[in-house]
């Protein structure tokens, strides 16, 4: 079972996202998220936040609200209140956008919640601490930057450029730009937290 969070960032297509979901998702909508999830045509199942974005409250879905002057952003206080509700895989949507502050604070929380991934119509964003499997496309660009100190042990397979037990420094390039050779890829490291971006081919 996921839960789906729906914030109120950046959306561009609707139709892409919207495809994103599967019918036993848990929805999650964060303040302004909900007018992100009309527009899809989606339901939520709870809305939280401090709601001094949304363009109007509904009557008919669960609500909490929190007030406007808190210690947590309404998508941070959604991320908790899944895990909570024991959802530990999350789909975040609505979580990226011109806020750099937002966007930069929602990238950086992934590193506390290792089973979310944040998608926008061309990124999906998730961690690695010892491994993990993409799905995508020959084409694809995977980018592996670590954050909080130095990446070590990283081993790939189905990347035009492998790396074999290799470290990557924090603060450095190296690891931005990397290309899948098919539909998957893995990505191992002994130690270290890195931020997998994967950018889908136009």
């Amino acid at each position: 079972m996921r839960a789906v969070i729906i914030g109120g960032g950046a959306i561009g297509d609707y139709e892409k996202a919207r495809k994103k979901i599967l019918p036993d998702d848990y929805i999650i909508c964060a303040d302004a998220g909900y007018d992100h999830a009309v527009k899809m045509g989606i339901e939520p199942d709870i809305l939280i936040g401090d709601l001094d974005s949304i363009s109007a409250v509904p009557d008919d879905v669960e609500l909490v609200k929190y007030p406007t002057r808190k210690d947590l952003t309404d998508s941070h206080i959604a991320m908790e209140t899944a895990r909570e509700k024991g959802y530990e895989d999350m789909l975040l949507l609505g979580f990226t956008g011109d806020r750099a502050d937002h966007m930069l604070t929602n990238i950086l929380m992934l590193t506390k919640f290792p089973g979310a991934v944040i998608a926008d119509d061309n990124n999906e964003i998730r961690t690695v601490t010892d491994e993990a499997e993409l799905c995508g496309k020959a084409g694809d660009t995977v980018s592996i930057i670590p954050v909080n100190g130095d990446l070590t042990g990283i081993t790939t397979e189905g990347l035009e450029y492998p790396l074999r037990g290799e470290t990557l420094y924090c603060g450095e390039s190296r690891g931005v730009s990397n290309v899948m050779t098919a539909d998957k890829c893995r990505i191992s490291c002994d130690g270290g937290i890195g931020l997998i971006i994967k950018v889908d081919r136009v």
